[in-house]
Formats: structure tokens, C-alpha cells, sequence
């Protein structure tokens, strides 16, 4: 049986052939010949290449996928794929030169250098002209980037420097906004919406890695919604995470508050920290645009991030890197199935209004566990407000008990 079914191209004789002559009676052995009309060897042979080339051509985008005439029932097909359409190179070149000039290099004092224009003495970094008025034009940058500060200058990429005005920083969120006066500033970055990144969409990394300014690097989207543990304090004990987007793009000292691009030229991440150890790469992380442009506008708006405040410095009961000692657990002559909660060493302000003690075990807030430091200032920061009632259950030498907290407004630290 030979590619195709059909009367152009056999040895065999034609079905229709053979019936019309068994309809006029002739046998199967030699017939008249009739005068007819028949191709030319040449004839065929073209015939024959034609049919041949558009086999191949059909064969191929069967193969490759370039040609699908009906989509299949139930198949998964992504459309308007706009990060991965177009050369990716091309499109790296044309959202870089979109967001470069809106990206700085902020040069950070210290209030205790004596010689401030020296460079080796200062903290470097980066920063986004995200907003831009009659009079001034603001920059988001890392909170670590500007702490400590007793000068910031920040430079164009076009080279020039200029004076920068804290206008507000938070700890928690890692985001610091800076100002600056706006004339001559015609570039303001465009921001994206970080809750559409893709796991393997590629991005750019632009910031001023080792007083290196202006500098580019790629990579993709590792990880979109990654939870890295972080000490507020410094202590070496967690009690804080940041949700951060991870990349693999080179990112290294100050690249912090630099920008995190897509190929569409938006900004969708402020790029925060690594993570630098024997046998660890292409482990980088910036801060989704979603979370830090609400810190942005509340910093820009009242210069600062209010929220819920409490009084207790606290140490985990059940904590497997910094674990109680034996006698300090039977010194709180805890209940055997109280397993999980927080030990209070110390309370001020609304805490100790409301008769909190060292060593009081607090395992609830309005009914809800809590397990560790990390949890209490999670629900503190999450679920309350300045004012609110909160309801405390703890244990004291044993005993279970329940208290109301106003809460008060956060302290500057």
C-alpha cells in the first residue's frame, strides 16, 4: 500500500477501470487498446515532485507545531505570552533603557564620619524616581540602605549628584522614601503589578552593585512568593519574614533598593538582599512593588508606618535553636499540654498597664494561638489597630488567665 490511496500514481489497475470493463464483458487478459489520451513521463515525474513537496511541508508543521488547522478539545493552550514574545534580547535592551535613567546610586554618610566626602567611608546603594511633583521627585529605597544616615546624595545616570531628604522609613517592610528637587528629572519608573509574575519570566536587576552605578544584569523569576525569616533586632533570633520574590538575576552589594525589572520596562520588585555562603548562588531577592508601593505612600503621606503597639519583649517557649532551659520551664509550672507560646521577660507601656509580668505564658490573642514571637507581632501587625481591645490568654505559675489591652500607637525605635 503505497502513501496515498488514489489514481494518480499506480502499477495497479484502477477499481473503476476494471469495473467498467467487466460491464462490457471484457476478460481479465489482454485488451483492446483504445485510443486515449495519457501523461508523459515528464508529465508524471513533475506531478510527482509537487505532490512530494507539499508532503514534506505538511510533514514538518505537523512536527513542529507551526501549523494547527483545529485546536484540540480540551487542550491547554497559553495565549498572549508578552514576557517570552519577540527577540528576548532586544527586549532586554528596550526595558532597560526604559527604567535606567529612573534608576539611582545613593551614597549614604554615616552621622559619624568626620570626612564625609570620602566615598570608603560612606554606605552605597540604590533607589527608583517613583513619583515626581511640581516642586520634588521621590525615590523608594531599602531602609538599610538610608539607616544611620547623616547625608544621602544620590546620582543620576547621567552622572550628576544631588542632596536627598529622608522623607520616612519602616524597619519591618525594609522600605525607606527619599526626596529630591525635581527639576531636570524626566524619567519616572513605571510600576508593574507583582501579583502576575510567572515562575520562569525573566527579569533585569539595574542598581549599583560595589559603587559600580548603572549596571545590568538578567535572570528569571525563581520563585514568586518566598518567605525569608528576618531578625528585626539583629539577635540572631527570627521574628519577622519577609515575603520577597526570588531571582537569580546577579544581585550584590549595593543593589539594594535598585529596581526589578520585567521585559515590559515596569519595575515589579525593589530588590532588597542575597544570600552569600560557601556553595550558595543565583539566590537574590527583591520586595514586590504590591507591598511596597502601599509603605511608599503611607511614608510619602505621614512619614512613617503607624502600628499596633503591645510592650512585651518575649522569648519562644518552644523554640528548637534557642530551646528553654529545664529549670527556667519548671520555674513556669506550665500545664503538660501546654506545649507552644510565648514567655514574657519583660512588659511596658500598654502590657504593663493591663498587669503583665515576667514570666507570664501568653498562648491566645482574641481567641486566636500564638506560638511564637514571629505569630505575636504577625497578628499584632495584621489584625489590629491603634486603639484596639485586645484579649490576652496566659498562663501565670500555672494558672490560666485572660486580660484586655488597649493598644497605643508603636514608639519610634
Amino acid at each position: 500500500m503505497g502513501l496515498f490511496d488514489d489514481d494518480f500514481y499506480s502499477t495497479k489497475v484502477p477499481r473503476r477501470s476494471r469495473e467498467q470493463d467487466k460491464s462490457k464483458g471484457l476478460s481479465r487478459g489482454w485488451r483492446t487498446s483504445r485510443s486515449r489520451r495519457s501523461l508523459s513521463t515528464w508529465q508524471i515525474s513533475a506531478l510527482s515532485s509537487v505532490i512530494s513537496a507539499v508532503v514534506a511541508v505538511l510533514l514538518f508543521s505537523v512536527v513542529t507545531g507551526h501549523w494547527a488547522p483545529e485546536r484540540a478539545v480540551g487542550s491547554t493552550v497559553i495565549e498572549n505570552v508578552t514576557p517570552s514574545s519577540g527577540d528576548p534580547y532586544d527586549r532586554i535592551i528596550q526595558a532597560a533603557a526604559m527604567v535606567r535613567p529612573a534608576v539611582v546610586s545613593i551614597v549614604n554618610h554615616k552621622e559619624d564620619n568626620k570626612e564625609q566626602n570620602i566615598l570608603d567611608q560612606s554606605s552605597l546603594g540604590s533607589g527608583v524616581i517613583y513619583k515626581k511633583d511640581a516642586n520634588k521627585a521621590y525615590i523608594i529605597t531599602n531602609n538599610h540602605v538610608v539607616q544611620g544616615a547623616g547625608k544621602l546624595e544620590i546620582v543620576t545616570v547621567s552622572g550628576e549628584t544631588r542632596r536627598a531628604e529622608l522623607v520616612g522609613a519602616d524597619k519591618v517592610t525594609d522600605i525607606a522614601v527619599l526626596s529630591i528637587d525635581a527639576k531636570g528629572i524626566n524619567t519616572i519608573a513605571q510600576i508593574g503589578d507583582s501579583s502576575k509574575l510567572r515562575l520562569g519570566e525573566t527579569v533585569i536587576a539595574i542598581g549599583n552593585p560595589l559603587g559600580l552605578g548603572d549596571t545590568l544584569t538578567s535572570g528569571i523569576i525563581s520563585y514568586t512568593e518566598r518567605k525569608i525569616p528576618v531578625s528585626l533586632n539583629q539577635d540572631g533570633v527570627y521574628d519577622w519574614e519577609q515575603e520577597v520574590i526570588q531571582t537569580d538575576a546577579a544581585i550584590n552589594e549595593g543593589n539594594s533598593g535598585g529596581a526589578l525589572v520585567d521585559l515590559n520596562g515596569k519595575v515589579i520588585g525593589i530588590n532588597t538582599m542575597k544570600i552569600s555562603d560557601t556553595g550558595v548562588e543565583g539566590l537574590g531577592f527583591a520586595i514586590p512593588t504590591n507591598h511596597v508601593m502601599e509603605t511608599a505612600e503611607e511614608l510619602t503621606s505621614k512619614g512613617k508606618i503607624a502600628r499596633s503597639y503591645l510592650g512585651v519583649y518575649t522569648v519562644d517557649l518552644n523554640n528548637p535553636y534557642v530551646p528553654l532551659a529545664e529549670d527556667q520551664r519548671k520555674e513556669l509550672n506550665l500545664p503538660v499540654a501546654v506545649k507552644d507560646g510565648v514567655v514574657v521577660l519583660d512588659a511596658v507601656g500598654p502590657a504593663k498597664v493591663a498587669g503583665l509580668q515576667f514570666n507570664d505564658v501568653i498562648t491566645k490573642f482574641d481567641g486566636e494561638p500564638i506560638t511564637s514571637t514571629l505569630s505575636l507581632r504577625k497578628y499584632l501587625y495584621n489584625h489590629t489597630k491603634i486603639g484596639d481591645e485586645l484579649q490576652i490568654t496566659f498562663y501565670r505559675n500555672g494558672v490560666l488567665k485572660q486580660v484586655s489591652v488597649k493598644l497605643l500607637e508603636k514608639p519610634e525605635e
